[in-house]
């Protein structure tokens, strides 16, 4: 199910004396923050905007500078909070991937239709992902990989999974 706000990072601390912030970014790109004019922050039962004054990037670290946020002070009240964009302002994806907040939570079947559980989380731990769902005999745990996926399709809200591979390459726990 397409989400209407997409996570991109959580600010973990305060960065120096003048308001930076580090944040531990949710995307496979951290070099999208140079482009981010504006985040949106949980506020009440929605969103409130914050604008983004500077970016920088190191290795895999992100600092950002939010306009009102001057000094240490400042960033250390946002320690945790979750940053946003809306689905407009979301980075343009190649047409074989899909955001990982639209298919959490989606059911899965092997290529006869039978189920086999639901989707809970997608660890990214560098090279190839690791989809993990929640199924009657526990937690299944199995790599991205074509031959094991054999089909995310966000709108008719499933997934497939080749049964012959994931007894190869699977694990229960």
């Amino acid at each position: 199910m397409k989400q209407e706000h997409l996570l991109i990072g959580e600010i973990t601390k305060p960065q120096g004396i003048r308001g930076e912030v580090k944040v531990r970014h949710y995307t496979d790109d951290p070099e999208r923050f140079y482009d981010l004019e504006e985040a949106l922050m949980p506020a009440g039962n929605g969103f409130a905007p914050i604008k983004v004054l500077g970016a920088r990037v190191n290795g895999d670290d992100v600092y950002l500078q939010l306009e009102g946020v001057d000094d240490r002070n400042e960033a250390e009240k946002l320690r945790g909070v979750k940053l946003y964009v809306d689905r407009a302002h979301a980075r343009e994806l190649p047409e074989d991937e899909v955001f990982i907040a639209d298919i959490l939570g989606l059911p899965a079947f092997d290529t006869k239709g039978n189920p086999i559980g639901k989707l809970t989380d997608v660890l990214t731990p560098g090279g190839v992902d690791v989809f993990v769902f929640q199924t009657p005999k526990g937690t299944l745990m199995t790599p991205g990989l074509k031959d094991v996926l054999l089909e995310v399709n966000v709108d008719e809200g499933r997934i497939v999974l080749n049964e012959d591979r994931l007894a190869e390459v699977s694990l229960y726990q």
